[in-house]
């Protein structure tokens, strides 16, 4: 028999998706779910069929995510995960300064540092995070629109395509402000990179262009948003042509001297357009409307096993130190850069800490209120 409507059916959809609207907000700090229809090359909208855009809305800290945030990541990605009309997730933020600069530094000073236990369990709502972005049945796409540091650049690398803003910055900030970039880019950056630029990526706290992680091959895509009397104005404070200097082709630095300051002048004034952005993550998502679902996802999971065989191994472990180091190195850090408009710095006397561990001294009262800035006059 070739007609299968005498098959029993349920009318209508279950409901899979295990949290309710009311974990998303369009209130600041919070996340923002929705689905857009998915357009053709020609700009016209595709009746019935989505891509799923979770975004970051705390543009006034930069994008850092609190508690309430990350479970609503959770939730956004299962939801977009469990919906059959969407085709893609885009995952990105609110304004055009941050995608992420990771936790929230004021959450972390003022709560979790010196509650080791606190900080545990809130980890593994993070891992479950990076979980649920490296495990959503839907491709998923990072949509830089500004710095991708520190847990914000771990989320990132999670993604499966990462399309980027030339004024982004990329880097992590970890080792300069108490911890370690544990919530994914040791490891992921070793399989992103090769390992020794993945190292100095990594405990450097140096920030790298969109250009220079194009360069390198850690984002597939980086485009100018820059709009000057109609034209578009490639990031002015970054090398985008290759020049040789000490003997080596140079691509995708930042200017220095004069032309620094400069272009840091002319993105003052500059207009920012992310046209050309959404243009390049509606060719993605086009691209795969017109894939086998079944086919592409496999495909997709294939890559990612790699990525998630070398976060697996160690997200228990880090999950336990980072919690551990809550009650030293990182209660130093985060208070320091929590309290920066107090004290005109946001990082310890790192000459002053090196000493009196030399000397053999505990990481007691004492010893932080020594390397701890004191608020300015």
């Amino acid at each position: 028999m070739s007609d299968l409507n005498w098959l029993p059916r349920e009318s209508g959809l279950k409901d899979h998706h295990l949290w309710s609207e009311d974990i998303f907000s369009t209130q600041a700090p919070g996340v923002i779910f929705e689905k857009k229809p998915i357009r053709d090359p020609q700009g016209n909208l595709v009746d019935g069929l989505y891509s799923a855009w979770v975004t970051l809305n705390n543009p006034d800290q930069y994008n850092s995510y609190t508690t309430e945030m990350v479970k609503a990541v959770i939730a956004g990605f299962h939801r977009a995960s469990a919906d059959s009309s969407v085709v893609a997730c885009v995952f990105t933020a609110v304004g055009n300064k941050s995608f992420c600069t990771g936790g929230n530094v004021k959450e972390y000073a003022e709560y979790y540092s010196k509650r080791p236990n606190e900080y545990g369990i809130y980890m593994d709502l993070f891992n479950a995070m990076v979980d649920g972005i490296l495990s959503c049945k839907k491709p998923t796409i990072c949509r830089v629109n500004g710095m991708r540091v520190a847990g914000g650049q771990e989320i990132g690398m999670a993604t499966d395509i990462t399309i980027s803003s030339d004024l982004a910055i990329f880097g992590q900030a970890g080792a300069k402000h108490g911890s370690a970039p544990d919530g994914g880019s040791t490891d992921f950056l070793p399989w992103m990179l090769p390992t020794e630029l993945a190292m100095w990526n990594c405990v450097s706290c140096e920030m790298w262009s969109a250009y220079k992680m194009f360069r390198l091959g850690l984002i597939s895509k980086c485009v100018p948003v820059i709009k000057d009397n109609g034209k578009w104005v490639r990031n002015p404070t970054v090398h985008t042509d290759s020049y040789v200097a000490d003997g080596e082709l140079v691509y995708g630095e930042y200017k220095s001297g004069d032309a620094a300051k400069t272009g840091r002048d002319y993105l003052k004034k500059a207009t920012i357009d992310f046209e050309l952005l959404d243009k390049e993550v509606d060719k993605v998502i086009w691209t795969y409307t017109n894939l086998f679902p079944g086919c592409l996802i496999k495909s997709i999971e294939g890559i990612r096993l790699k990525k998630k065989f070398f976060w697996d191994q160690s997200k228990v472990i880090n999950r336990h130190w980072l919690a551990a180091n809550m009650s030293g190195e990182a209660f130093l850090g985060f208070n320091a850069f929590n309290t920066k408009k107090i004290t005109g710095t946001d990082v310890i006397d790192f000459i002053e800490y090196r000493k009196r561990l030399a000397a053999g001294e505990s990481l007691d009262t004492e010893m932080m209120a020594a390397v701890l800035a004191t608020p300015k006059e």
